[in-house]
């Protein structure tokens, strides 16, 4: 059984906090697919993989700047990636 609030301020934080998290749900998607892409295009020796190493990046700065994962871990993470890509 689900309570509504009662309250006019509670009952509005519910429905932005659904927005919230439809939309950090489907940053954060993009960010995996991302960054998904990337890794299967340095396991296959894809041609492209610069360009998706850019968009991974991007899309780490994105998540980033929203608030979706710290600032530390998009460094982190991208650190990685260029690693990867330079190896290959």
């Amino acid at each position: 059984m689900i309570l509504m609030p009662q309250i006019k301020s509670a009952i509005k934080r519910v429905k932005t906090t659904a927005t919230a998290n439809k939309r950090n749900a489907a940053e954060l998607s993009k960010l995996r697919t991302a960054v998904r892409k990337f890794n299967e295009a340095v396991e296959n020796d894809a041609k492209d993989v610069l360009d998706l190493e850019v968009k991974a990046a991007r899309a780490l700065d994105k998540a980033a700047s929203k608030g979706l994962i710290s600032k530390n871990k998009a460094n982190r993470d991208k650190s990685r990636l260029s690693k990867k890509a330079a190896n290959k």
